[in-house]
């Protein structure tokens, strides 16, 4: 798949002006720094620089030059996206986990964890707070918060965030595993449990509504794109909900997932206890 990076995103490229960077050494450059916890470019480029490894899996030599690190900022924000590429080379090693046998589609998993956002935990405001509209407001992310919010159902069943971030809206104010509470994302993980091999995954925001959702989609997504059905579905109590159980089991899965308690209720909601008949006492007050 890395090798045909070229021709797949040639579409996105200009067949005018001086010669582009070739866009397997970046593919390949990115590999390097999720395999071993590289996450700043800054870095990375440096660490590829000196590291002949390195060099040799980007198909770099001594005399070939790195990319810059803002090379990346503007492709991933702009080509890599546009194309779906990320999507594209993640699917291809599926499939040759597939072949491999890796694969076997009988049962999955599925399961979230937090990503803390780049943004301040100390500048958090309530949505009606933030004049969107402000110069200093008029970047990327907020215009995609924008957008979200506008294309958003009106009938879904969740709760409008109380705090969202002004620079990156489309984080969630959140307090998961057991950590301080920050704007972060939900990645989320769809797992092969015969040999823990990740089938499917997808970002979002950090809120338990958001990762069920997520949860869906992207069983849907394996099943159109990978051919691949689990006959059941293991997960935690976060997605115990009756809706998503509903939507496991119409969709022919068997779930083992720890239903959600919902009877006892603080939120100012009665409990299912409030609704206890008690026949001796009745009997005594007539």
């Amino acid at each position: 798949m890395l090798a045909d990076l070229r021709e797949e995103l040639a579409p996105f490229y200009s067949d005018i002006g001086r010669p582009s960077i070739d866009p397997e050494p970046m593919i390949r450059m990115l590999i390097v720094g999720y395999c071993y916890g590289i996450r700043f470019e800054r870095r990375l480029c440096e660490e590829v620089k000196l590291h002949l490894g390195y060099r040799w899996f980007c198909r770099l030599e001594l005399e070939d030059k790195v990319p810059d690190h803002s090379t990346f900022s503007v492709n991933r924000h702009g080509r890599f996206r546009d194309s779906d590429i990320f999507r594209q080379v993640f699917e291809a090693m599926v499939r040759a986990c597939m072949d491999a046998g890796l694969v076997k589609g009988e049962g999955f998993a599925v399961d979230a964890s937090v990503m803390e956002a780049d943004a301040s935990r100390y500048h958090g405001n309530a949505p009606g707070e933030i004049d969107w509209s402000a110069p200093e407001r008029q970047t990327r992310a907020v215009a995609e918060f924008l957008t979200a919010v506008d294309d958003e159902d009106a009938d879904a069943d969740r709760k409008p965030p109380k705090v969202v971030s002004p620079v990156d809206p489309c984080s969630a104010w959140t307090a998961k595993a057991n950590k301080r509470v920050q704007f972060g994302y939900g990645l989320n993980y769809l797992i092969d449990i015969k040999y823990a091999v990740i089938v499917d995954v997808e970002a979002t925001p950090a809120r338990t509504y958001d990762e069920v959702a997520a949860t869906k989609t992207m069983i849907q997504r394996t099943q159109e794109r990978l051919g691949l059905k689990p006959d059941w579905l293991a997960a935690d109590t976060a997605y115990g909900t009756g809706k998503f159980l509903h939507w496991v089991i119409g969709a022919g899965i068997t779930p083992h997932i720890p239903v959600w308690d919902m009877s006892k209720r603080e939120e100012g909601i009665l409990s299912r206890a409030d609704f206890t008949f008690d026949r001796v006492e009745y009997w005594r007050n007539e």
